[in-house]
């Protein structure tokens, strides 16, 4: 097997009242030698393509369509004249950041993607955004799950769950199907894997994520700063 998996972070910088706050975005990019496709191209296409090198991009994978982890995939697809792919539900997402394009390919549940030697099945888990997917690599052990779920748990926008019975449905009924030793590859943060989440499954469920938080925010690199960049979703628009 030729196939590997490669990370880009990036980062943007939001003023909040003079503070200035780090966001980190993950960026993966599947492929060999030749060929690669490219998962949530985030901020700065310079430095993705830098990573990409000499090899072909195919194809830019959205796993859906908020601003900051879109920004750059317009200007990594056109390097290589490759398609962009996004779920038809998150079209007016990616209108906010693209208002005078549209993706190339509606992705849909069971849909593939080959490269190398390697295919990406299409997953919908929707909850954060209406079209949120996640990208099953059984080759690799791993599924890119965007920002459906992450290594703290369900993934947030601007700190609320928009549709958490939605989210949760698509967790527990098609990522925590996955193997246990499956790596789970998300929009921020580090890696886990099916078998370190799917036990916390149950108290999900049971309330636990909505329930008052009283402690304070930690200092660092924000994992996801959609609140404090002021991004604000209608998430049935």
């Amino acid at each position: 097997m030729t196939a590997r998996i490669e990370r880009v972070v990036t980062e943007g910088v939001v003023d909040v009242d003079g503070v200035e706050y780090k966001v980190e975005n993950n960026t993966w990019i599947v492929g060999d030698d030749d060929e690669v496709i490219v998962v949530d191209p985030a901020r700065d296409a310079e430095k993705i393509l830098e990573q990409v090198g000499e090899r072909e991009v195919l194809a830019v994978i959205c796993t859906h369509g908020l601003p900051d982890h879109v920004g750059a995939a317009i200007e990594v697809a056109s390097r290589d004249e490759a398609v962009v792919a996004l779920h038809p539900k998150d079209k007016p997402l990616w209108r906010e950041t693209w208002s005078e394009t549209w993706p190339d390919i509606d992705m849909e549940d069971d849909g593939i993607f080959g490269v190398a030697d390697v295919q990406l099945d299409v997953m919908e888990t929707p909850g954060v955004t209406p079209g949120g997917v996640s990208l099953y690599c059984e080759a690799l052990e791993v599924v890119f799950t965007g920002k459906s779920l992450q290594a703290d748990g369900p993934g947030k926008l601007a700190g609320e769950y928009p549709r958490l019975a939605d989210q949760l449905t698509a967790i527990g009924g098609r990522l925590f199907t996955l193997p246990h030793a499956t790596r789970i590859l998300a929009n921020h943060g580090d890696e886990v894997t099916v078998g370190d989440l799917e036990p916390h499954f149950d108290d999900w469920v049971s309330g636990s994520l909505t329930r008052v938080e009283t402690e304070a925010a930690p200092e660092g690199p924000l994992t996801d700063a959609s609140k404090i960049a002021g991004i604000k979703l209608n998430p049935d628009k």
